[in-house]
């Protein structure tokens, strides 16, 4: 009988691991057989080259930006998309007036297309026609509007504000959920102990969510590292690589000028990077365990 069901497991599970295997390792192992070889627009013809891409890849002024540009973006985007959304879960989750409404509105930047956000977003920081600009104008933080998205300095804040406006509606999804499955019985033994609220939320809510909140921060360092659309609508990388990120510098060499190796090389260190941040993260969540036990 055992052994009936230890070979209906397998039969169950081998469709999903071959699955994944086709759709994801073969991709993946793939992108790094390209990556030894170079490849141009004028010779298609594939030539092994072993680590020279590697070689080039690391030797090039870019590289070193395009690493500090990823790593500022994918900080900067995580943490404030999770904190904001964890400030509005705890708002949403509240007994408040048109509670289902506020909750079905929040999703809107969510579900809308990634490339229609940052078209809305391109409009917004237009320096003549945009609503932010207008905006500061009318508040007196100047007399002309700013090019948001054509100055280094400002560019790469432009670009994290508006993805953290598309994507924090995830994290307060994710957290309301969470915030639904605190013991109702903990916080009211908190309440007529004297606890306040900031009490409650550092010593009973947290707690409750530790293990939602390393799930989610997990989750949107993953999609935010390899977000593509914002950046490439509004900037393309521009001005002077100062927003450029892995998977623009990857669509750019591959697509733009048909340099697959490069662009094999450049996909395979980012997946390194990637790992390198999980690991780390996973690492602290493991000493931080050790600390409180």
């Amino acid at each position: 009988m055992l052994k009936r069901d230890r070979w209906l497991t397998w039969i169950f599970v081998t469709p999903a691991v071959l699955l994944v295997a086709v759709m994801m390792y073969y991709p993946m192992i793939g992108t790094v057989i390209e990556s030894f070889y170079s490849t141009s627009f004028i010779n298609p013809t594939p030539k092994f080259v072993g680590l020279a891409v590697y070689q080039k890849i690391f030797g090039s002024a870019d590289f070193l930006q395009i690493v500090w540009n990823s790593c500022v973006w994918t900080l900067a985007v995580v943490a404030l998309q999770n904190v904001f959304g964890f400030f509005c879960a705890l708002l949403l989750n509240q007994k408040l007036p048109g509670q289902g409404l506020m909750r079905s509105l929040i999703l809107l930047p969510w579900v809308l297309p990634g490339v229609v956000a940052a078209i809305l977003w391109r409009f917004m920081y237009d320096p003549q026609l945009g609503l932010i600009n207008s905006f500061l104008i009318s508040a007196g933080f100047g007399d002309q509007g700013l090019a948001w998205l054509a100055d280094s300095s400002t560019a790469m804040a432009a670009v994290v504000i508006a993805a953290v406006w598309k994507g924090f509606p995830f994290c307060t999804i994710v957290y309301l959920a969470a915030l639904q499955n605190v013991e109702e019985e903990q916080m009211e033994a908190a309440r007529i102990d004297g606890a306040g609220a900031v009490r409650r939320l550092w010593h009973i809510v947290l707690p409750s969510m530790k293990e939602v909140i390393a799930i989610n921060f997990i989750l949107t360092t993953i999609l935010t590292f390899n977000y593509f659309d914002m950046i490439w609508v509004l900037t393309r990388g521009g001005p002077q690589n100062s927003t450029h990120i892995f998977p623009t510098k990857i669509y750019e060499l591959g697509f733009g000028q048909f340099r697959f190796g490069e662009a094999a090389g450049y996909g395979v260190v980012s997946i390194v990077i990637l790992a390198l941040l999980i690991t780390l993260y996973f690492l602290a969540q493991g000493s931080g365990r050790k600390a409180a036990s």
